[in-house]
């Protein structure tokens, strides 16, 4: 079922921007209507001005117009490592910004190289979050 993030993910991680820390990340979402988005890591010399693949991918689903987050599929590694046992999950700041789209519930795949080494639910990477609910 999620072959096709993983599929998506690995596409455009080949296309991430990492001159410095050769750690490429791709990321790909899949909206509530099916459709996917993917995103990227892009560095930039002048840290931290970066963007984080995760980022990438939901402002291309905020910016076709959806709004919900269904799963995502988090793909990255070192290409001197590419079996190093650690996980490539989102950061502190994507995990927030996964939360401001996505259920507690909403699945995050975490994969390496070679597939799917572990899925999350949200609340389980961001427990007790902070989000819109909050401000309703």
């Amino acid at each position: 079922m999620i072959d096709d993030l993983f599929d998506a993910a690995r596409a455009v991680r080949d296309n991430a921007h990492a001159p410095y820390s050769r750690f490429k990340v791709g990321a790909a979402i899949r909206g509530r209507s099916g459709r996917i988005y993917a995103g990227c890591n892009v560095e930039n010399a002048a840290f931290p001005v970066g963007a984080c693949a995760e980022g990438g991918a939901i402002s291309l689903m905020v910016a076709s117009g959806e709004t919900a987050i269904a799963e995502i599929l988090v793909l990255g590694w070192m290409d001197a490592q590419p079996d190093a046992p650690g996980l490539t999950t989102p950061c502190g700041g994507c995990r927030q910004r996964i939360r401001e789209f996505a259920a507690p519930s909403t699945p995050i795949h975490i994969a390496g190289p070679k597939g799917l080494r572990r899925s999350f639910t949200l609340a389980e990477l961001l427990p007790e979050s902070f989000g819109p609910d909050n401000l309703a």
